[in-house]
């Protein structure tokens, strides 16, 4: 099983401990984000170290006020499987909207330079992404799944969907929707680690190993056998983001 979205060195337990309760839940691959420049270098040096960990690294748009595009040349060496993650969000407002767009575009045009997978952060801004992806060539994730404005654009262009522990609360009836919609060759589950635990163990920091319960929820949803869903999630991962 595969984690496709963690933020290991962002929890409270060191990574390495996260890892190995990880490995005891059946979860043996895990794609750590390094959400800023700042981060780049120790989750890189981890996922070097650490077999079955591989980075995704990128700037995150609350950071788009401060943050210089150009930093993203240092990603030719760090070597991350996906650029991200990038997006939009136009809820917390940590970022004017005019910076984020110009991040978001940086982000774009040095994924399709590099041929990586690019990873989206969407907060009600849905429309804004929609046409910022429209021309992109490359291979679209969306992360963290919470936005059905750009639901029909994804299963229009292909791109991957991604849920987190949110998809498992009782009032997240939507989500679980959208879950069924997605085909199952472009459905994949994360944590999102330390946020959003699936509800049996919500009110706790989350980590990798429970991403077994948003599959195991996920395949309720969908109404297929949960070790077929882990199976073909850990599938399209590996697709999506060419791992071996």
């Amino acid at each position: 099983m595969i984690d496709t979205h963690a933020h290991l060195h962002a929890c409270a337990d060191p990574p390495a401990v996260l890892v190995d309760r990880a490995r005891a839940a059946g979860v043996d691959r895990i794609l750590e984000v390094g959400a800023s420049p700042a981060s780049w270098t120790e989750v890189a040096a981890f996922c070097a170290e650490t077999e079955g960990v591989l980075p995704i690294l990128g700037i995150h748009p609350h950071e788009a006020a401060e943050a210089d595009p150009t930093q993203l040349e240092r990603l030719r060496e760090l070597a991350p499987v996906a650029v991200g993650e990038t997006g939009l969000d136009y809820y917390r407002e940590y970022a004017p909207h005019d910076a984020q767009r110009q991040l978001f575009q940086a982000h774009l045009a040095f994924a399709e330079e590099l041929e990586k997978p690019v990873v989206i952060h969407c907060r009600d801004a849905d429309g804004d992404v929609a046409r910022a992806l429209g021309d992109f060539e490359g291979t679209v994730v969306l992360h963290c799944f919470s936005s059905p404005g750009l639901l029909q654009p994804a299963l229009e262009r292909g791109y991957y969907v991604s849920f987190a522990g949110n998809v498992t609360y009782p009032n997240a009836e939507a989500l679980r929707d959208a879950a069924r919609a997605v085909p199952k060759d472009r459905i994949l589950a994360e944590t999102d680690s330390p946020y959003l635990a699936p509800q049996p163990r919500r009110g706790r920091p989350n980590e990798p190993a429970n991403v077994v319960h948003t599959v195991a929820a996920l395949a309720e949803a969908r109404g297929e056998p949960p070790d077929e869903l882990a199976t073909q999630i850990d599938e399209n991962a590996s697709r999506a983001f060419g791992l071996p």
